[in-house]
C-alpha cells in the first residue's frame, strides 16, 4: 500500500466514524487487529514489560537458550556436531551455479583477474526461500540478497530450539545483532541497472540483515549489523551480553551470515596471498598457507542466566564474561598483534571474574596462516599457560580445518 493510499484510508475511517484520526494511522497500527483495537479501544495498553523499570544486572551470566545453524553438509546443530566429531572435510569445488571455476583459475597467483584457488565450503538450495511464510512477495524475495532469507529461516529454527513462542515476543525489547562481512549478491543486482526497483535498497542494505528479523518479529529492542571483519560474530555476541546486562534487551538474537555468490572478493583475497592453494586450511601446521573461504549462518538466543533458569530453559552454555579491544597501529593494517591479543583475553577473563588457569579448550581463529598462528599460540601462552601445572593441559583447536 501506497503512502496515498494509507492517509486516503485514514481520511475515510475519519469520515465514517466522526472523529479525528491522524494522517499516520495505518503506520501506527500496521494490522487490521490492531488498528481495530485502537479505533475500538483507544491506545492498546503498554505491556507491562516496557513500563517496568530496567533491571541492571551489570555482572550476571548470560544463557544461550537455543541454536539454529547451516553449515556446509550440516544442516543443523546435530548434523554440524556429527560433521566435526567424525573429521569429515566439508570443503568442495566451486559449484557451477556460483561461476565457472576453471575459466577464473590460474595457478600463477600473478595472472591478472584470477584466482589460484577453486575451491570452499558451500551451502545447497541457497535459492530455496518459502517467502509467504514470512510474509514476503515473490517479487521481493528475488531482490532480497539470500543472506537475508537464510538468516530469516535460520533465526525461526533457534527460537523454535529454545522453545520460544515468537509471538510471545512482539513489542518486547527483544535485541537482534547480526554479523556480516559483505554482500556479494550486491554486485549482481546493482550491475543491471535496468533491473532496479524499490526492493533492491531494502533487499541489499546491510543493516536489513538485522531489521527485517526485527520487523518481522516486532521486536522493539536494539537492531544492528556489525562489521569488524574476522571478529564480527563475536563482537555480536559481546554487544548481545551487554545489552542483556544493562537491562537493554531482555532477549537477544545473535547470528551471523556469509554467502559467496560473486568471484571478484576471493580474487582479492588470493591476490593478498591470504588463501590456501590446495583448498584446506592447515591451522598451527607448518604447510600453512592462508585459509579458505566458506558459506554458513549461525544464530543462538540469549537470556539472562537467572531468567533462564527461572524459565527452565535448556542451556547449552553459559557466557561469563567477554572484552572488546583493538590491535592498534601494528606492522601492517591486517598484522595482528600479540600484545593486544594477550590484552583482550586478560580482560574477558576479568569481565568473567574467572582465572584464566582453569581454562581446558580454546577455540581459536586459527587463521592457517604463518604470521597468524605463532602470534595467536604465543599471546594464548602468555595468558592462558602462565602459571599453569605440568599436569593441567589447555587445548587449543580451529573448525576451520
Amino acid at each position: 500500500m501506497s503512502s496515498t493510499d494509507a492517509v486516503g484510508i485514514s481520511g475515510s475511517l475519519e469520515e465514517w466514524l466522526e472523529r479525528r484520526l491522524s494522517p499516520t494511522l495505518l503506520y501506527d497500527y500496521p494490522t487490521i487487529e490492531a488498528l481495530a483495537r485502537h479505533l475500538a479501544e483507544g491506545p492498546a495498553v503498554m505491556p507491562r514489560e516496557d513500563r517496568a523499570e530496567r533491571n541492571t544486572v551489570e555482572a550476571e551470566p548470560v544463557a544461550i537458550i537455543g541454536i539454529g545453524c547451516r553449515f556446509p553438509q550440516a544442516d543443523g546443530p546435530e548434523a554440524y556436531w556429527d560433521l566435526l566429531r567424525e573429521g569429515r572435510d566439508a570443503i568442495s569445488e566451486v559449484p557451477p551455479d556460483r561461476w565457472n571455476k576453471d575459466a577464473l583459475y590460474d595457478p600463477d597467483p600473478a595472472a591478472p583477474g584470477k584466482m589460484n584457488v577453486k575451491w570452499g565450503g558451500f551451502l545447497d538450495h541457497i535459492a530455496d526461500f518459502d517467502a509467504h511464510a514470512f510474509g514476503i512477495s515473490p517479487h521481493e524475495a528475488l531482490r532480497m540478497d539470500p543472506q537475508q532469507r537464510i538468516l530469516l529461516e535460520m533465526v525461526w529454527a533457534a527460537l523454535e530450539d529454545a522453545g520460544v513462542n515468537p509471538e510471545q515476543l512482539a513489542g518486547s525489547r527483544s535485541g537482534v545483532f547480526i554479523a556480516n562481512s559483505g554482500n556479494e549478491y550486491a554486485r549482481s543486482q546493482y550491475s543491471k541497472p535496468h533491473l532496479l526497483d524499490g526492493y533492491t535498497g531494502t533487499g541489499n542494505a546491510a543493516s536489513i540483515l538485522a531489521n527485517r528479523i526485527s520487523f518481522f518479529y516486532d521486536l522493539r529492542g536494539p537492531s544492528l549489523t556489525v562489521d569488524t571483519a574476522c571478529s564480527s560474530s563475536l563482537t555480536a555476541v559481546h554487544l548481545a551480553c551487554r545489552s542483556i546486562r544493562s537491562g537493554e534487551s531482555s532477549l537477544a538474537i545473535v547470528g551471523a551470515v556469509n554467502l559467496i555468490l560473486h568471484p571478484t572478493v576471493t580474487i582479492a583475497f588470493a591476490k593478498a596471498g591470504a588463501l590456501a592453494k590446495d583448498g584446506r586450511c592447515k591451522t598451527f601446521d607448518s604447510r600453512a598457507d592462508g585459509y579458505i573461504r566458506s558459506e554458513g549462518a549461525g544464530v543462538v538466543v540469549l537470556k539472562p542466566l537467572r531468567q533462564a533458569l527461572a524459565d527452565k530453559d535448556l542451556i547449552y552454555a553459559v557466557i561469563c564474561g567477554s572484552a572488546l579491544t583493538q590491535d592498534g597501529r601494528t606492522n601492517g593494517l591486517t598484522a595482528p598483534s600479540r600484545q593486544a591479543q594477550a590484552q583482550v583475553l586478560r580482560e574477558a577473563y576479568q569481565d568473567a571474574d574467572l582465572s584464566p588457569g582453569i581454562v581446558q579448550y580454546v577455540e581459536t581463529h586459527g587463521s592457517g596462516t604463518a604470521l597468524g598462528d605463532p602470534i595467536e599460540v604465543a599471546a594464548l601462552a602468555d595468558v592462558i599457560a602462565k602459571n599453569r601445572e605440568p599436569w593441567n593441559i589447555c587445548s587449543i583447536g580451529s573448525v576451520k580445518t
